[in-house]
């Protein structure tokens, strides 16, 4: 695949905060980086935990409060959580697809 390039959407803060935002209310990730990009994308839970750290990372170098810290760690922990879900119902699935 080299020399192929693929075009990558790249979140501001606030968006990334909305999309985390929805997800913990239930919301579809999927629906809500469409209505951010205008696009058919999807985030994964990998990829929206590496966009918490990120942004924990930048909170960081940029002196926020502590409250503000608590808020995106309280949704680094959902979306992990979220994840471990997934994986179990992906080991039931398989199992029982053998």
């Amino acid at each position: 695949m080299s020399g192929v390039k693929r075009k990558r959407n790249v979140l501001n803060v606030k968006q990334k905060l909305e999309i985390l935002q929805k997800l913990d209310n239930g919301e579809s990730a999927s629906t809500d980086a469409e209505d951010v990009q205008n696009e058919r994308n999807t985030i994964s839970h990998s990829a929206a935990l590496q966009s918490v750290e990120t942004l924990l990372d930048y909170m960081g170098q940029r002196g926020f409060d502590n409250g503000d810290f608590t808020v995106v760690r309280t949704r680094r922990v959902d979306i992990r959580q979220e994840m471990s879900i997934q994986q179990k119902q992906r080991r039931i699935t398989d199992f029982f697809k053998q």
